[in-house]
């Protein structure tokens, strides 16, 4: 049995099983993907805001020759830090369930039917899995996207992004600028406010030369092929779509969460915690990374996530020495 199974290879998975190895505790991980699957599956041309230094884990310099890292370069990154570790990954496992053993630890079971067994618990899963839906009809059509990748196969389509968020903004302009005819659509009066400040003038400056459409304050009521219907200003209005993505943000495995035991709030989904060592109502079951925010995704990112590892691992050896 290991000392602690970690389920989530994303960087905060990975600092947390070099702090676990590094305090010579035994760790499996249990990835359903591959390292780092969420960024994998960014937009390609993706370039991170943060510096190098802000996403480096394990104390491994993250050494590029421009000042802001690409996907690729972060893909890169982390596979060698993983590589670099020996860290005990397993790959293409999607976990299912995770229930107590007769010793008082757990057992970690996955689609595949393996399952490992730890002392402790660290789910460090994200969000990127679970975007949020619209509950309208329609949106399950082979013509409706949930994420992004590029903009080639949408040039000279109709467009409709749902959103007005980060990843709305950027998807919107991306297209605009590689020939698709973009509108806009968001429940909102404006573009969020946390839409990142370099960002949210260029596409309000867009909107305002009519080179993307915009219809703010509108909830989509339904999805059809080749159109959208909002409701907008106390009538109904429908919007030509050959494509559509739904922008909407993301939230965490809450379903998993629950089946083990995690009480959330009700209201942002995130998990109940004692202290501020991430561990849940659950003994000996921690969470880390973006996954602690629920709903809040804008408020833990790879930045302060990747230091959640140390603090849990810290705990997990406090405990110890105080039963022996």
């Amino acid at each position: 049995m290991n000392d602690v199974i970690i389920i989530g290879a994303g960087p905060a998975g990975l600092a947390c099983a070099i702090a676990a190895m590094r305090a010579g505790l035994s760790c499996t991980i249990v990835e359903q993907g591959s390292v780092a699957d969420a960024i994998r599956r960014f937009p390609v041309t993706m370039t991170w805001f943060s510096t190098p230094e802000l996403l480096e884990i394990g104390d491994v310099p993250f050494v590029i020759p421009t000042v802001r890292p690409t996907r690729i370069d972060t893909l890169n990154y982390y596979l060698r830090v993983a590589r670099q570790f020996r860290l005990d990954i397993r790959n293409h496992e999607r976990v299912t369930d995770i229930r107590r053993n007769a010793a008082g630890g757990f057992v970690v079971h996955t689609a595949t039917g393996a399952t490992f067994e730890g002392v402790h618990v660290v789910i460090a899963t994200g969000y990127f899995d679970h975007p949020v839906r619209l509950g309208v009809p329609g949106e399950d059509l082979a013509h409706v996207r949930y994420y992004y990748d590029e903009p080639f196969p949408y040039a000279g389509k109709q467009v409709v992004v749902v959103g007005g968020r980060n990843s709305a903004v950027e998807t919107a302009l991306d297209l605009f600028r590689h020939d698709a005819r973009v509108t806009l659509v968001h429940r909102g009066p404006t573009l969020s406010q946390g839409v990142k400040y370099w960002i949210q003038p260029d596409c309000e400056n867009r909107i305002k030369a009519g080179q993307i459409k915009a219809i703010f304050r509108a909830t989509v009521r339904s999805i059809a092929p080749g159109t959208v219907k909002v409701a907008v200003g106390g009538g109904e209005q429908s919007i030509p779509a050959d494509f559509v993505f739904v922008m909407a943000g993301f939230g965490p495995d809450s379903v998993l969460l629950r089946r083990v035991g995690v009480e959330l709030d009700p209201e942002t989904l995130a998990p109940r915690v004692s202290g501020d060592a991430f561990e849940t109502n659950v003994p000996g079951l921690f969470v880390a990374g973006s996954v602690v925010a629920g709903k809040n995704t804008n408020t833990i990112f790879v930045e302060n996530g990747r230091l959640h590892g140390e603090t849990i691992i810290r705990a997990i050896l406090a405990r110890r020495n105080r039963i022996s």
